[in-house]
């Protein structure tokens, strides 16, 4: 008995281990192109099938900007699969939580009533601030933390709502981070979360993870690696972009024929502040993105799925 329990231990330390294995030539490769940024970069890509991983700086707590929309979807599918709430409940659109940036509904007239899985939709797909703060007041942003701590992260926190100050004791950092804090690894635990479907609702993960796909914005990391017109044809990549003047990141699931590849990129301090289609760290983490892809995925684009 103590002989088969040491041997299931071994093997458990084995398989952790698997799954988390730094690929020496990818970071080198990785390295170069981090090298030519002009600003700061915090990276951490793994490929799901093998565990092979490369990183930049994962460990450091970085501004989220709207790439914090991801646990406050999350949260919102755990509430769901509880039974606090309903894809089809209605939200009231008020004149208080209509935002500026990003987004359709800061366009609309206050009284129109979305439903959960609308505002959610477009929290994501077009990183919608007005959404946003809808989904907020429903599950509450204490619930969005809670989530966050209960899987074992430390550096990942929602603070307030999009373009509002924050309300009631907020820790001090607050003001350094803005919207929301993570790392680069914190935030790929997060979506490999939701790849493997932590949450126990295979529906609701594909649903997530489908929400993902439909992200409207693909000039950093499908930029290089994404061949497929995906206003035709379903993105094969599920990821959510974040933006800021200085402040430029991209997290997702790239999902290639050969498994899936979790990248996820932050950059700020970026000393290219334009808002263009070529702004010099979206082309860099493309550059990332397809540096990661074509090592562990073969030189090839990714198509979309019908």
């Amino acid at each position: 008995m103590f002989r088969k329990l040491v041997s299931v231990v071994l093997l458990a330390s084995c398989v952790a281990l698997a799954a988390d294995r730094p690929d020496a030539a990818l970071q080198k490769q990785v390295d170069i192109i981090a090298a030519q940024h002009r600003g700061k970069l915090a990276f951490f890509a793994k490929d799901l099938k093998t565990g092979a991983t490369v990183a930049i700086d994962p460990d450091v707590p970085v501004q989220t900007a709207s790439v914090i929309k991801v646990p406050i979807m999350l949260e919102a599918m755990y509430e769901i699969k509880a039974g606090k709430r309903s894809l089809d409940e209605r939200l009231k659109l008020t004149k208080e939580n209509q935002v500026e940036g990003s987004g359709v509904l800061t366009q609309m007239q206050p009284g129109l009533e979305p439903t959960l899985e609308d505002t959610i939709t477009l929290m994501i797909v077009l990183s919608d601030n007005t959404a946003t703060n809808l989904v907020i007041d429903d599950i509450s942003i204490p619930a969005v933390n809670a989530r966050i701590a209960q899987m074992g992260l430390k550096n990942t926190y929602l603070y307030k709502k999009v373009f509002m100050p924050p309300v009631g004791p907020t820790p001090s950092d607050q003001k350094k981070f803005g919207l929301g804090k993570t790392t680069a690894r914190e935030m790929a635990q997060i979506l490999e979360s939701i790849e493997r479907c932590d949450l126990g609702d295979k529906s609701l993960c594909e649903r997530m993870l489908g929400i993902l796909k439909n992200q409207q914005d693909h000039e950093m990391m499908p930029r290089y690696i994404e061949s497929a017109d995906t206003t035709v044809e379903t993105s094969a990549i599920a990821h959510k972009t974040g933006a800021e003047d200085d402040v430029r990141n991209d997290v997702g699931i790239v999902y290639a024929k050969h498994g899936p590849i979790v990248i996820s990129a932050f950059t700020y301090n970026n000393k290219d502040q334009s808002w263009t289609v070529d702004n010099a760290a979206e082309v860099i983490i493309g550059k990332l993105s397809k540096a990661v892809v074509d090592a562990w995925a073969g030189a090839t684009s990714v198509s979309g799925t019908k």
